[in-house]
Parts: structure tokens; sequence; C-alpha cells
């Protein structure tokens, strides 16, 4: 079977699952609500990044993305999808490929509205204190938004693939990202900017005063996700359906 009726296939499971879509309708709703509140919060924090507020939602909005990536991969671990599946495309490597598709491109499109539509909403709030963001810097929050929450999809997608349990990526992936980086990573510095969550969000800043810029820091989050799909792809194709 050739790679195009294979994607097909992948993305009409998507579309069945109600969970799946549930989970990109909460994408949208947690990041933009969670912008809106931080647009009409106090700005008088000497810190205060007007790109960073206003795309502030992100942080609990990368949950459902996360939650995304690995709900559509766990689907196929439950009452013998995975050997129904590769029964139809005995070629692991193009089913693997043409699931992770399936997954990023819809991230990538929710992900960039949902950018555009926190962004939009918290500008409302923050008035004049966002008055001096320009046209680049918004679109690189925006463009940069997207592609950290398809990255962070893959990634839980493929640690679901690796670990052939949805349950066990999340309860890696959330911890890690609620705990380790906002709560340890400031206390440890340094090697912290490195984590695939903290070196994406770097994009979301207006100003950045670390090692990484806004587009190397998504590539170490890239790198991570690359590693990390190649360990499931790996776990597909050498162990048992």
């Amino acid at each position: 079977m050739s790679y195009a009726p294979v994607l097909h296939a992948e993305w009409l499971k998507i579309r069945t699952l109600r969970s799946l879509l549930g989970a990109l309708a909460a994408l949208f709703a947690a990041t933009t609500a969670f912008s809106a509140l931080a647009g009409v919060s106090e700005t008088s924090d000497p810190d205060f990044d007007p790109l960073f507020t206003a795309l502030s939602g992100v942080a609990p909005g990368q949950i459902a993305a996360i939650s995304f990536g690995a709900m559509a991969v766990s689907s196929e671990f439950h009452g013998g999808a995975l050997r129904l599946s590769l029964a139809a495309v005995p070629r692991r490597g193009r089913w693997y490929a043409a699931k992770l598709t399936a997954i990023a491109v819809p991230t990538l499109v929710v992900g960039q509205i949902t950018a555009l539509a926190a962004l939009l909403v918290a500008r409302a709030g923050l008035g004049d204190a966002a008055s001096g963001l320009t046209v680049g810097e918004q679109a690189r929050g925006v463009v940069g938004c997207g592609l950290y929450l398809m990255l962070m999809a893959l990634l839980a997608a493929g640690l679901t693939a690796l670990l052939r349990s949805g349950v066990g990526a999340l309860s890696l992936l959330i911890p890690f990202v609620l705990v380790v980086s906002f709560v340890i990573g400031d206390a440890v510095g340094g090697a912290t900017d490195f984590l695939p969550d903290r070196a994406g969000q770097v994009v979301l800043y207006e100003s950045y005063d670390g090692r990484l810029g806004p587009w190397a820091g998504l590539g170490v989050t890239a790198l991570w996700t690359a590693a990390v799909l190649v360990a499931g792809a790996w776990s597909v194709r050498r162990r048992d359906a």
C-alpha cells in the first residue's frame, strides 16, 4: 500500500475518536483562556515581557497537545488495534510515518490558530503595555508557538510508541513540564535551558538573555523530539504487535 492511503486511514482514525478532537479543542480553549487572563493581569513587574504574557497560555495548553500525541498512538495498543493496522500496512516504518504526520499536521494547524487567537485576546487586555511589540516579534511568537506545540505532541507520540503506553508517557511528560522545568529548573539553572520545553519556549519571549535564541531553542526541542521518535520507531519495528 502506498503512503497516501495509509495517511488517509490514520487521519480517519483521528477524526473518528472524540477524545482526540476533544484534546485539540482543549488546546485552543485552555491556551486562549489563560492568555486572556494574563492579558488583564498586573503588568508592573519589572521583568514583564508582553509577548510571553500574551502567549503564556501555552504553558497549560501544551498539556492538551501532549495528551493528543500520546492518545493518538496509545489507541493502537488497545484491543489488538496495532495488529490490525500492521496487517493492512505490513511496512511498519510507513505506518509509523503516516501516524506521525496525522498527528503533526492538525497539531500545527490548531497550534497556529490558537497562538494567533491567544495573542489577539491578550493584546486587547494588555493595551498600551503591548504597544512596543513589532510585527516581526508577534509573527515569530505565533509561528514559533505553533511549531513548539507540534513538537511537544510528537515528543509524546514517540515516547508512547517507545513505552507502548499512553499512561506511561503522560506520567513522565506532564510532571516533567509542570514540575521539573518550572520548579527544579529555576533552582538548578544552566543545563535546564536545554530541556525540551524550556528551550522551545524561548521563541515566545520578546527579549531573551540565555544561551539559546528563539530558533536555536526550537532546534533543541526538535532534536529531543527526533531522538524520541527514532527510539519509538525502533520499538515499533523490533517489538511484537
